[in-house]
């Protein structure tokens, strides 16, 4: 039975601290000798818990151990649950004078304890209910070699329960990148703190639900660096009820600019998702002469070829904005204004080519949200699409300082930078997302959030987590993910907004 152990549809409620390998390690430095009982004892003993919490009694419990430390989790929960009346066995075909310290000692405590060791998935009599990744955790670097590459793609292939520890063999845990052979799992217990990779790229796919458990290490007294899973609580001070006593102009005026011609489309897609957010006001000044005046499936929308001379709020710039000369001039006429500005699509594109426009970004008083995909912020570092998906969270922050602006890198878990280093990951969305015109929505919806007076840092993760936990919605009403339209999430957009602001 396919593990699906919660709702389809859960908007992350807390955020918690990201830590990438360097920061696990100078934890483990401080607390692996100070631990009574050990790290790897208590390790061992949560992936019990949640073996128990997932399999029914009787079923078989599979667990695959390399010759580390991971291995060694792995043979003491194997030890606790044959204690515990289950069966459990191990696959471990390495030498044993491989293994040292605490993970010898674990499985020698295992056999002891009556424990099997089968030298492959080909040994077992039966097929499992469960099976535990416990091959190589957060340490590997390099693609992993016969035989646990086979071991990993019978145990991916399995219909049992299949539980990753700390991260799935084969998962970069600073990236999310797969450095060869991954393990597929239905959940990852990950231990101390949460790891990046699991929640970006190929982390999501691969990892399934994460679970945290910090083993009894209060994490808060270490370093914990700048990087953060974005929840629902982070945004709390900012979602609240509207006062009564209100107008239009309380909740700003945004300028949308783009819109030339045969690309109107993505104008009116920003400008509609700007007014469904809660700007008061929505102006789009488009580049085609021959744009209708106003929009006739929503004509709240001001629609005009003239930026407006006074009473703009926010600037949203790029949405079907083109490659033409007049597109570098109001390009150039709009980036030193002091207005918060979101910079998108064909703005992106402009920018990468033209170190005056570069300048003019990176000397603005208030900086602004850039949002471009992998293949924009790849035309704007000067490198390939491949180098920025290795590190996605390298390469976001390198953008950042180098535009000196706050950056959304959309894709799988997409990763908000900002200029002074500080950086997080949104766990929501999902593949119905892959669809043209979503990004013209997020830059609307980013635009109405500034407008409505978030802080830009704030603004900048908001806006991707509440776009995200849109589409999620929509996809556990029934609608989605295949066929998923930019244009339905933003009704779900406007009602999880609300529904948070009256609720958070």
């Amino acid at each position: 039975m396919p593990f699906a152990p919660f709702s389809p549809f859960i908007a992350p409620l807390s955020s918690r601290p990201l830590l990438r390998l360097k920061e696990i390690r100078a934890i483990e430095a401080v607390e692996v000798p100070l631990a009574d009982p050990p790290l790897m004892e208590r390790a061992g003993a949560a992936i019990a818990r949640s073996v128990i919490a997932h399999v029914p009694p009787g079923g078989l419990v599979c667990i695959l151990c390399g010759p580390g430390n991971n291995g060694g989790d792995g043979f003491v929960a194997a030890r606790r649950l044959l204690a515990l009346g289950r069966r459990a066995v191990v696959i471990g075909c390495f030498d044993a004078t491989r293994m040292e310290g605490e993970a010898a000692a674990a499985r020698a405590a295992f056999l002891s304890a009556g424990g099997t060791v089968l030298p492959g998935p080909e040994a077992l009599d039966e097929r499992p209910a469960a099976i535990v990744d416990a091959l190589f955790g957060i340490g590997l670097a390099r693609p992993i070699g016969e035989p646990y590459a086979s071991w990993i793609g019978w145990g991916s292939r399995q219909t049992a329960f299949k539980l990753a520890v700390d991260v799935p063999s084969g998962l970069d845990a600073d990236t999310g990148r797969c450095t060869g052979p991954c393990f597929e799992a239905n959940a990852t217990l990950t231990f101390l703190a949460d790891k990046p990779g699991l929640h970006t790229l190929d982390g999501p796919d691969r990892a399934g639900v994460v679970m945290v458990d910090a083993l009894g290490v209060d994490a808060s007294r270490h370093d914990l660096g700048r990087g953060r899973l974005l929840g629902l609580d982070a945004f709390a001070g900012h979602l609240r009820p509207r006062r009564k006593n209100t107008h239009k102009g309380s909740f700003g005026h945004v300028l949308v600019v783009g819109g030339a011609p045969r690309m109107s489309g993505a104008a009116f897609l920003a400008g509609h998702a700007a007014l469904a957010t809660g700007a008061g006001k929505v102006t789009l000044c488009a580049l085609d002469p021959n744009i209708l005046s106003f929009s006739p499936v929503h004509p709240e929308l001001m629609v005009g070829n003239a930026i407006p001379e006074r009473g703009v709020d926010v600037l949203v710039v790029g949405p079907g904005l083109g490659a033409s000369a007049e597109a570098r001039a109001q390009l150039a006429r709009l980036l030193p204004s002091s207005l918060p500005l979101v910079l998108d699509a064909d703005g992106l594109n402009r920018l990468a080519v033209d170190a005056e426009l570069q300048e003019s970004l990176r000397s603005r008083s208030i900086p602004a949200i850039l949002t471009p995909h992998p293949m924009e912020a790849a035309r704007l570092l000067g490198t390939e699409v491949a180098a920025v998906q290795r590190d996605r969270i390298a390469a976001a922050q390198e953008l950042a300082q180098r535009y000196r602006a706050h950056v959304v890198l959309k894709g799988c878990g997409s990763v908000v930078a900002d200029p002074d280093g500080a950086w997080a990951i949104n766990p929501t969305g999902n593949p119905g997302m892959a669809s043209a015109g979503m990004g013209d929505v997020l830059s609307g919806l980013l635009g109405a959030l500034l407008a409505q007076g978030w802080p830009v840092p704030l603004a900048a993760r908001f806006g991707p987590f509440l776009h995200g936990a849109a589409a999620d919605r929509l996809v556990a009403e029934g609608i989605g993910p295949i066929g998923l339209t930019a244009s339905e999430t933003v009704s779900a957009a406007r009602r999880l907004l609300n529904e948070w602001s009256v609720r958070v």
